[in-house]
């Protein structure tokens, strides 16, 4: 991982970033893996963590989506998933949000609920997320910490900028 510190303004290291990843994933602890993710969703090299989240749900598989969703909704209190209520696009994620900020209902969105939705509808849940929860960053990186192969189709310059903060994590 040495070969990633100073980051992508160093430019691109030689060799194939997904596997020096994948190799990383497996070696590291999950709070050093956990740094690193969200390193790269707070990145300003990186796209908006809405458009990271909305792209990785897309590529998730129905229990991924429903662990993604569940995250993201669990720290918006019924005001903030009210007030995402009224800009909801498509009646999906209006019915599925509304079934969730009516009478407090805390339950969790089924893998079934979660694919009903596309990725621009959860890009616009995320955004909205992190609007009105300072952690949720934090807890998404943790969600994606525990399905790093999940994060590998965010191609080879995110995963830099990830492998650079977990290398200086680990101090070289």
């Amino acid at each position: 991982m040495q070969q990633y510190l100073g980051g992508a303004a160093n430019g691109a290291p030689q060799g194939d970033v997904a596997s020096h990843y994948d190799q990383a994933a497996r070696n590291v602890s999950p709070d050093v893996l956990q740094e690193g993710l969200s390193a790269l969703l707070r990145s300003d090299a990186t796209p908006a963590f809405g458009q990271i989240a909305g792209q990785l749900f897309g590529q998730a598989d129905a229990n991924q989506q429903a662990g993604m969703l569940n995250q993201l909704i669990a720290g918006m209190g019924p005001a903030a998933l009210g007030s995402l209520l009224n800009g909801a696009g498509g009646a999906g994620l209006a019915g599925i949000l509304g079934r969730l900020a009516g009478g407090g209902n805390t339950a969790a969105l089924s893998p079934d609920q979660a694919s009903a939705l596309t990725p621009d509808q959860v890009q616009v849940i995320a955004d909205h997320a992190e609007q009105h929860d300072p952690g949720i960053v934090d807890r998404m990186s943790a969600f994606y910490a525990e399905h790093p192969t999940l994060v590998k189709t965010l191609g080879g310059a995110a995963l830099s900028i990830a492998l650079a903060k977990m290398a200086e994590r680990q101090g070289g």
